[in-house]
């Protein structure tokens, strides 16, 4: 269950990120009320996940899960750089992530 709690916060990473895009400089209530709102969830589950995970571990999932998630999104929502050497970069947070999953905590 706690690695279940760190995706989901993850998922709100991404979705923070993405809210806070739309909020154009928080001028969008109801894009700024989802920032808030994902930004709340986020710490929610991270705080949950970190009963069991050690919290460099779930701390360094969740920033990953955001990275890869919010870049993937920049791309395809608003046409920002998919260069080789930027996807590469992706990847490697990506391995990264996938690492410290599958090693022992």
């Amino acid at each position: 269950m706690p690695w279940l709690y760190v995706l989901l916060a993850g998922v709100f990473e991404v979705t923070l990120t993405l809210s806070m895009k739309y909020a154009n400089g928080f001028k969008n209530v109801p894009a700024t009320i989802g920032t808030f709102a994902s930004a709340g969830l986020g710490f929610l589950f991270l705080g949950l996940a970190v009963k069991t995970i050690p919290i460099g571990t779930a701390y360094s999932v969740w920033v990953g899960i955001g990275i890869v998630g919010s870049s993937a999104l920049g791309i395809f929502l608003f046409g920002e750089s998919a260069s080789p050497a930027r996807l590469a970069c992706i990847a490697v947070v990506l391995a990264g992530i996938v690492g410290l999953k599958l090693l022992p905590a």
